[in-house]
């Protein structure tokens, strides 16, 4: 993972919804934006923005599953970040 990856990865994870979808992501297979509604009580724009931040990031895949769209947290790109971040120490 190269600098700017990392800039991104964790400027999308330093938002509380933010860091609160990957958190749950971490736990769960997949989540829907109606599940992120839920979770965060945010509504459905302020979801989209967040979704957008985190595929953007590409720590969280957005698969349109019929009429859903299903997240998942792309776990390569977190290991990239944790080695990334492990470097600094």
């Amino acid at each position: 993972m190269d600098s700017k990856s990392c800039e991104k990865a964790t400027g999308a994870m330093a938002d509380k919804y933010r860091l609160s979808i990957i958190l749950e992501l971490a736990q769960r297979e997949s989540m829907t934006p109606t599940d992120i509604q839920e979770l965060t009580g945010l509504s459905q724009p302020c979801v989209s923005h967040h979704v957008r931040l985190l595929t953007e990031s590409e720590l969280v895949y957005a698969a349109k599953e019929g009429r859903n769209v299903h997240l998942r947290l792309n776990k390569e790109k977190v290991k990239q970040l944790s080695t990334f971040l492990a470097k600094l120490i």
